[in-house]
């Protein structure tokens, strides 16, 4: 017999299945020799107040044991010989994909420019160690997109656009921990996420789908306005329908499709830093006791939001006990992301405290150059924003100018970390009083930092609102704006630039058939969840075309 329950906790009894059976003894009345198993299917954290609770729903099973597996399998057949789609992109978005063909009796053709899971470990530790940037293996390109080293956080608000639960599902079947489907802010880790992608590989593969690594798609096959298959950098053709799930970062995709006629259109996005604390300091605040979270509480994580002149000041992609990581894609930039172990176990806490950027705002940079306060002469500062400038001396056209904005603010900040991948800092109060921090805390970021008066040199769209709003963040949440915390520049790849209009109805694009824009590389998702279940979707629209075929 089941039962289901909604409890409020201590995080003492929610900490483990046996102090819960005993809360439900004591508490519901259940007897302990027939209570045999407790499994908890949510958990939430309530930290509003100085008791900390967890929300906990729980099933209790009495007189019957829990059956052996915590997730939904999906079956998946062999599909040798079916009709094929080409997948572009072995993220998320393009991983989903091809497991849902495989699903509606499809074979998916995966073509990722990057290297496998774990040979992009080698070109991801060469960045630290020799600032080398290798521009088809990095943190963005290779095989599980842009999350895959950098975190493995599952929470997405996109319940309405599919099933989140079977995204999650599939992670578990192919290894993630059960766990994710119970925490409201579900995470695998980047220390575990990687071996799930190779579960999914492996899956695409044993049912007679390909991956093929190193496989940079140069351009659309296109004939009478539809879409017939992919030419690749190894002289390889493809044929067949294309989802395209190439993922942000894919700067020469999005300029092929404007340079051939393919709409898109420039799209907003949200540009800062990443602030990292000490994790004891977060912890301090969040769970309102000195003593930080104690045995039974995790790394905490925060949350801040507010409107500084017109546009959203916000913290973006929080990484408890984590750490900041180099995420550019190619040579002379410099872009940070946050990530953390599935133990969150670091001595330091970070996000990305970002400003929303819309196209009009783009529109307002005359000539392209960045709006800056002058400076001396002489000043190294004015001097590298001289050169850069000068390198963008305008836009390509209208769909890529905030891509091009992106791209001049990537390469302004390498030349302000002496062009390596030493990354540009300042402490956060030292920022907000527009002081030079004369030296810099101890940092996760492990290619170094560099002291620099970000105040000065960036935007100051984006560093006066900045500003505000930490002072704001400062009055809401006591202790957050102190100079242990250090900002490191600089965060752009929040989302896509750019977006690659499609049909509503088809999921096709609006010119061309057969061409499935995907994920958040085309501008409809944003984050690792998202675009799993739009790769879903985009998988049932190319079933559907093809089915739809004479």
């Amino acid at each position: 017999m089941l039962f289901e329950y909604q409890i409020r906790v201590l995080p003492q009894v929610a900490f483990s299945e046996q102090s819960i059976k005993a809360y439900l003894i004591q508490e519901k009345g259940l007897d302990a020799s027939t209570l045999m198993a407790v499994r908890v299917l949510k958990k939430s954290i309530d930290a509003r107040q100085r008791t900390i609770f967890v929300n906990l729903t729980v099933r209790a099973f009495v007189n019957e044991m829990p059956p052996k597996d915590e997730y939904t399998v999906t079956a998946y057949h062999s599909v040798e010989g079916a009709p094929q789609v080409i997948v572009v992109g072995a993220g998320p978005g393009g991983l989903f994909a091809a497991l849902r063909l495989i699903e509606l009796g499809l074979r998916p053709i995966v073509v990722e420019r990057g290297k496998n899971v774990h040979d992009r470990k080698r070109d991801i530790a060469l960045i630290t160690r020799e600032h080398q940037v290798n521009p088809e293996s990095n943190y963005s390109f290779g095989e599980g997109g842009a999350g895959a080293y950098s975190d493995g956080k599952l929470y997405t608000r996109s319940k309405k656009r599919g099933n989140v639960e079977k995204i999650l599902n599939v992670f578990c079947q192919h290894g993630a921990s059960p766990s994710i489907l119970v925490d409201a802010h579900p995470h695998i880790g980047t220390d575990k996420l990687p071996r799930v992608i190779e579960n999914m590989r492996n899956t695409i593969l044993q049912c007679g789908g390909e991956v093929h690594f190193e496989t940079r798609m140069d351009a659309l096959i296109i004939r009478q306005n539809k879409v017939v298959g992919i030419e690749t950098n190894t002289g390889e053709v493809f044929e067949g329908p294309v989802i395209l799930a190439t993922g942000h970062s894919a700067r020469d995709v999005y300029r092929w499709l404007a340079a051939h006629g393919v709409q898109i259109e420039a799209k907003g996005i949200a540009v800062g830093v990443r602030l990292e604390h000490p994790s004891q300091r977060i912890d301090q605040i969040q769970y309102h006791s000195k003593e930080g979270r104690g045995k039974y509480l995790p790394a905490a994580e925060y949350s801040f939001v507010t409107q500084v002149e017109g546009r959203g000041v916000y913290s973006f992609c929080m990484c408890p006990g984590g750490f900041v990581v180099p995420a550019a894609s190619g040579p002379e930039q410099i872009v940070v992301n946050g990530m953390s172990p599935s133990n969150r176990g670091s001595k330091w806490s970070n996000s990305g405290m970002v400003v929303e950027l819309r196209p009009e705002d783009v529109d307002q940079i005359e000539n392209g150059e960045l709006k800056i306060e002058n400076c001396p002469a002489d000043d190294n500062s004015q001097s590298s924003i001289n050169k850069v400038n000068s390198q963008f001396s305008i836009f390509n056209s209208q769909s890529l100018k905030v891509l091009d904005f992106q791209e001049r603010l990537e390469r302004l900040t390498w030349q302000q970390g002496n062009m390596r991948q030493t990354a540009p800092a300042q402490r956060m109060v030292d920022f907000v009083h527009k002081k030079l921090s004369y030296d810099l805390p101890e940092s996760s970021y492990s290619p170094g930092l560099i002291s620099s008066p970000l105040h000065f040199w960036l935007p100051s769209f984006i560093s006066s609102r900045l500003s505000q709003a930490f002072l704001t963040f400062g009055k809401h949440s006591h202790g957050f704006l102190t100079n242990e915390a250090v900002m490191v520049a600089i965060e752009t790849r929040t989302s896509a630039p750019v977006r690659i209009v499609r049909d509503v109805e088809t999921l096709q694009h609006v010119q061309i058939e057969g061409l499935f824009p995907c994920g958040e590389g085309a501008g409809y998702a944003g984050g690792i969840v998202s675009a799993g279940i739009d790769g879903e979707r985009c998988a049932e629209a190319a079933a559907k075309f093809l089915n739809s075929k004479p």
